[in-house]
């Protein structure tokens, strides 16, 4: 709602503005001007007494009413002190065009510094920049920014970090005549982020997509949970510049040395299930792709064209990128049998021929458009010596304006094609000069829809249990073990996996060769020696290792030879000893790496991988962010190239693939759980057909942070799932009830629970006859962002199983001030006070969230229901009609 101020201001402030009309200040005056804008605008300058006509003033405390919007153009020195100027006079919305801050190096870090002190003096206010072009809304006739003219109205959103960008954007959309709904220069983003203007711009019924070119983020979870909001229904498409800095140079550990930036930013665009483009004619062909009328409900193609050449190529790109032609249904094989001669392609694509008259084109696409199996059609046009390309053209826009499927077109050639570019053009159809970049164009938005029907699956229900009170365990470790050292001892970093629940082989300490041949008689031969340092990151370079030590005089000799080998390769390292432990025989195991790494941006990252000592040569590897489901941990092995060893490959057994996945899940746990790890590799862990063991693991600590009070889970782009909410309780007639949060596991019960209700009950909760079951409206309730929404479900033992009674649901607005609550308690478990319970609890969790005000809706028959809220508080208030609502303030 703070945005308002910049995105529908009713006056408007321009700081800085001069006479000049060639300057910023002037063109951004003469675009607001020209593009229609319907309020009132303020000229702001000490040394003019009007700027292209319209009246100046000195300052900001002397404007005859106070705008919504001030836009700074003035020296970025100046700007710390107009910043106040303006919270003083209650202006709350800022853009700062100005140039000179972080951008320009570390005095300009400093003064951008100063400029976000300023603002934050004044809670009401947002403020898009510095450096930033400005903001379009062509839809409002808002062109606020220095670009050259306003585009068409539209419905995709453009967000970039680069102003030059911008412009080249508009100059393209002009001539390909694409509209936009909003076009947002964000510049250095020192206020106002892309997690805000997703979220903004999410409440907009005109913006259908958004469109992001990023530099660089900051506040990683707002990002990721406004994204995954708008992503669940409307496609968001990113591109990242900078993607190889060489970030990953002085890691300690193999994960760390595996997680670049940019596999970073990968797992963060699919985790928020948007898609990726990477370079700047992707940016265009996708722009206009999904900035034309409507988008694909699926990834089912079909291609018809009247040359047999290009529709290969085009079929070659579209399996090159995971695509695949649909196969036409036998009604409309039959249909194109009669329309088309003998000899066409009898398959998809359809080739029509190359003496296709307009009227045999449009009939053969009018039949395939009609076929249920297509989401969306690809027309391919060559200029052959029968070809009418402007008549197909016209044909072809007919035919679009009847149906809702998506048609792109390929018209391949020069001059003699582009009256026919023009006319598809003005009927917002995309027009592409190649075959390859419309599949490049559809691609893309098929991963989107890939991504989100992946990460939205129903995962199984993995039982995992902890021996050990995990709290406990913490405190122990983090007072005892993780102060020793920054880099922990194999035994100790083992011993917290192990505390996790993840087998591993226990090394034990020796101070001499005696002492080693002791350990090794007590565990066993054959045993494996590695030298333990706190110095000593790899073992192996150092010749720190020894595998399959089979008896006591080889020990002995091993154990020599390694110490004087280490001193030699690292002759400043400390040598605590040489640890023993048990070998464990891999020849039917496949070796993994396991790993964690707390990037400064995102967080903790989680890695699985092809393991071993040829880790980093292969890279096989996949990043995820905890916490992980039974779900994503199989996408992430299934995206290896090692998984078919996993599966068994020629012959071999299968490998534990369940039990794998049971370690993926508890190490995230682990994750969750210890901000203060910087780093942790399990290398290898070995997969055999009965179990996984951690036969080497590192853990780095990160010791600025140990003993500081840090805020839970601050360091997880995501919430993980809430366990402090799971609270006992009894209904009055004596059921041991659960009231707990909701999980994606939870839909099989959530079906069940509605499908257990009356019509009258699904109506009281939902106000229509809600048709709930299917997975696509499952996973509304079930996959859940617990930072801006939480489900309190009550679950009880009944017959044997568990069930689902009830459910509580609080829905949080992104700025998390208002939060609207919803209940529904099946018919058989009515009138046992579970409503009451839902409700007190969750405005509990409310209060505890900072939210300041409560409010529910329901209708007048729900007795039950609004008694509940008058007990509780709140206020209750009818209209005219059959609506009740209830409020309740909070904070």
């Amino acid at each position: 709602k703070k945005l308002d101020n910049i995105f529908r201001p009713k006056r408007i402030a321009l700081i800085g503005v001069s006479g000049n009309p060639n300057s910023v200040g002037g063109i951004t005056l003469k675009n607001i001007v020209s593009g229609g804008f319907q309020g009132v605008i303020y000229p702001v300058n000490p040394k003019h007494e009007a700027v292209m006509g319209i009246p100046c003033f000195p300052d900001v405390k002397n404007l005859p009413k106070t705008p919504d919007l001030a836009v700074i153009m003035t020296e970025a020195a100046t700007v710390p002190d107009i910043i106040k100027q303006c919270g003083e006079a209650g202006i709350n919305g800022i853009i700062i065009m100005s140039a000179g801050f972080k951008e320009s190096g570390e005095k300009g870090k400093l003064l951008e510094d100063k400029v976000k002190e300023q603002a934050a003096q004044f809670p009401e206010m947002r403020v898009i920049g510095p450096n930033c072009l400005g903001i379009i809304v062509p839809r409002l006739n808002l062109n606020i920014s220095f670009a050259n003219g306003m585009p068409r109205k539209g419905h995709v959103a453009f967000i970039s970090q680069s102003g030059a960008l911008c412009t080249t954007v508009l100059d393209w959309a002009s001539q390909a005549k694409i509209g936009f709904s909003s076009f947002v220069s964000i510049g250095n983003a020192m206020d106002v982020t892309f997690g805000d203007l997703i979220d903004y711009l999410g409440q907009d019924t005109n913006t259908k997509s958004i469109i992001l070119y990023i530099e660089s983020l900051v506040n990683a979870r707002s990002f990721m949970s406004a994204a995954r909001a708008f992503a669940r229904k409307k496609p968001i498409i990113a591109y990242k510049a900078g993607r190889f800095p060489e970030s990953a140079a002085a890691a300690a550990s193999h994960t760390g040395a595996l997680v670049s930036e940019d596999d970073i930013y990968d797992a963060v665009f699919r985790r928020a299930g948007m898609a990726r483009v990477f370079n700047i004619g992707n940016i265009f062909d996708f722009t206009d792709l999904i900035g034309r009328k409507r988008i694909p409900r699926g990834q089912r193609l079909a291609i018809v064209t009247n040359a047999g050449g290009p529709g290969v190529m085009a079929t070659d790109a579209l399996i090159a990128k995971g695509g695949k032609l649909v196969s036409l249904s036998e009604k409309t094989m039959q249909q194109l049998n009669e329309l088309l001669p003998p000899y066409w392609s009898h398959n998809n694509p359809v080739d029509v021929l190359g003496d296709a008259t307009p009227t045999r084109y449009t009939k053969a696409i009018e039949i395939v458009l009609e076929d249920d199996h297509v989401d969306a059609i690809l027309i391919i046009l060559t200029p052959q010596a029968m070809t009418d390309p402007t008549g197909t053209a016209r044909s072809v826009a007919e035919l679009s304006s009847k149906t809702s499927k998506l048609i792109m077109a390929a018209w391949l050639g020069g001059a003699s094609m582009k009256e026919g570019i023009d006319i598809l053009t003005d009927a917002e159809i995309a027009v592409y000069t190649t075959p390859e970049q419309a599949i490049k164009a559809f691609m893309t938005l098929s991963k989107y829809s890939k991504n989100l029907d992946l990460l939205y699956e129903t995962p199984k229900e993995v039982p995992v249990s902890f021996s050990y009170d995990r709290k406990k365990i913490k405190e122990k470790y983090i007072t005892e073990i993780f102060p020793k050292a920054i880099i922990l001892s194999e035994d100790d970093s083992k011993l917290l996996i192990n505390d996790y629940g993840i087998e591993t082989t226990h090394p034990q300490l020796s101070r001499n060769e005696d002492d080693a041949a002791k350990i090794a008689s007590e565990k066993g031969y054959p045993v494996v020696l590695k030298i333990q340092s706190p110095d000593i990151i790899h073992k192996l370079d150092v010749g720190g290792v020894a595998l399959n030590i089979e008896n006591e005089e080889v020990l002995r000799a091993v154990y020599h030879t390694m110490l004087k080998t280490v001193k030699k390769k690292a002759p400043e390292a400390k040598i605590d000893g040489i640890t023993v432990q048990k070998m464990i025989h891999t020849e039917e195991g496949v070796e993994m790496i396991l790993g964690i790494k707390k990037d400064p941006i995102f967080g903790t990252v989680m890695l699985v991988g092809m393991g071993g000592t040829k880790a980093e040569l292969f890279k096989d590897r996949r990043l995820e962010f905890p916490p992980l489901n039974e779900r994503l941990a199989t996408h992430m092995l299934r995206s290896l190239k090692v998984y078919p060893l996993l599966e068994g490959y020629r012959g071999s057994k299968p490998k534990n693939i369940d039990k794998l996945i049971e370690v993926l899940i508890r190490l995230s746990y682990l994750a969750a759980d210890y901000p203060e790890i910087q780093e942790l590799d399990i290398n290898p862990l070995i997969v055999t057909a009965d179990d996984v063991i951690a036969l080497d693991a590192r853990i780095v600590v990160d010791q600025e942070i140990l003993g500081k009070n840090i805020p839970e889970y601050a360091h997880l782009a995501l919430r993980p799932y809430p366990e402090r909410l799971i609270r006992q309780d009894v209904l009055r007639d004596g059921t041991p009830v659960v009231l707990r949060p909701i999980k994606p596991e939870d839909e099989p019960l959530w079906l069940e629970m509605l499908g257990s209700c009356s019509k009258e009950s699904i109506y009281s909760r939902f106000r229509y006859d809600f048709h709930f079951n299917s997975h696509e409206v499952a996973t509304q309730f079930c996959y859940i962002d617990y930072d801006r929404e939480i489900g309190i479900v009550a679950e009880i033992d009944y017959e044997g199983r568990k069930r689902l009674i009830g459910v509580g649901r609080l829905i949080s607005d992104s700025d998390l001030e208002t939060a609207e609550y919803a209940v529904l308690v099946t018919d058989d478990w009515q009138n046992k006070e579970l409503g009451h319970k839902l409700t007190a609890y969750c405005e509990e969790i409310a209060r505890a969230a900072g939210i300041k005000t409560l409010y529910a809706e329901t209708t007048r028959d729900n007795k039950g229901m609004i008694s509940v809220f008058r007990k509780l508080g709140f206020a209750i208030e009818y209209d005219d009609g059959d609506n009740v609502s209830a409020v309740k303030k909070l904070n």
